[in-house]
């Protein structure tokens, strides 16, 4: 097995595009009635047979929960298809870090990332481990055991080493929400409905492969929202169909501290190496 080999099995088809969720997508059961919003906005009859008033305002509540995303200050997850992400931005710092985890120690192959940006400069420290890494031809020069500097102009439009201040959220819910094709509210700050995720390939949290292999299954993904008291987007879940050799999975983003959030850590200077030919061939 090759670098490029492993970029392509575990890294494109893994990293940001996070499964196994915590929490499934589920209405509120034996419900009918629960007012339903179409791609136009339109308010659909209830079970009573008269339009509700307040259905219109489903998929705004849902647009306007991320507008807080874009201050750029909070903390957020990613998870799903045995990988996961957590991390924080920092806008008013031009910060932000990052950690990622794919497969465990059981794995064949599993890979742990913890990214740092602090602009202008990023760092990643690598960590290659599970039954075959030591196979694998260049895996010495990676798990060095310091944050690698990274050149800018290597990683320049690299979604798994870069960060792009100008688009702060890493999972794009912004671009999920504004797919949104139906949705109803089921509780207090919780919806549930469908997006089409066909046009949703530079949100962060899918990957463009598993879009296209869904084919017409992604106009109509199933999701449920939950919003925190402030009305600001605390919980997405994308139920991912089966598509390819791609199980059935579960996509759950979170966000957290709204505001509070703070700025990224560079690395000791004694812990900082410059980033070796091995690295960008792995995720180039």
């Amino acid at each position: 097995m090759t670098l490029r080999r492993l970029s392509a099995g575990l890294v494109a088809a893994a990293l940001f595009t996070p499964g196994v969720a915590a929490c499934t997508a589920s209405g509120t059961p034996g419900s009918s009635a629960s007012p339903t919003v179409t791609a136009s906005g339109a308010a659909t009859a209830t079970a009573s047979g008269s339009a509700s008033p307040a259905a219109g305002d489903a998929k705004q509540a849902l647009l306007a929960s991320t507008e807080a995303i874009r201050s750029g200050n909070f903390r957020f997850t990613m998870s799903g298809a045995g990988s996961t992400a957590e991390g924080q931005v920092h806008e008013p710092s031009q910060s932000a870090r990052m950690r990622v985890s794919i497969g465990d120690a059981s794995s064949d192959l599993s890979m742990t990332l913890d990214v740092i940006h602090f602009r202008p400069d990023s760092w990643v420290k690598v960590d290659l481990g599970g039954k075959a890494a030591g196979s694998i031809p260049g895996t010495q020069g990676l798990n060095l055991g310091k944050y690698q500097h990274l050149d800018q102009t290597r990683i320049k439009g690299n979604r798994n080493l870069g960060f792009d201040f100008d688009k702060l959220d890493p999972a794009g819910s912004e671009v999920l929400t504004q797919g949104i094709t139906e949705v109803r509210q089921t509780g207090d700050g919780a919806y549930a409905g469908t997006i089409d995720v066909s046009k949703a390939a530079e949100a962060g949290s899918l990957d463009a492969n598993v879009i296209t292999a869904l084919g017409p299954q992604a106009k109509s993904v199933p999701f449920t929202a939950k919003l925190d008291p402030q009305g600001r987007l605390s919980e997405l879940v994308l139920q991912i169909p089966a598509a390819g050799q791609a199980k059935a999975q579960d996509v759950r983003i979170t966000y957290t501290d709204y505001g509070n959030a703070t700025a990224a850590q560079k690395p000791p200077a004694n812990q900082v190496v410059e980033a070796p030919p091995e690295l960008y061939n792995l995720f180039n």
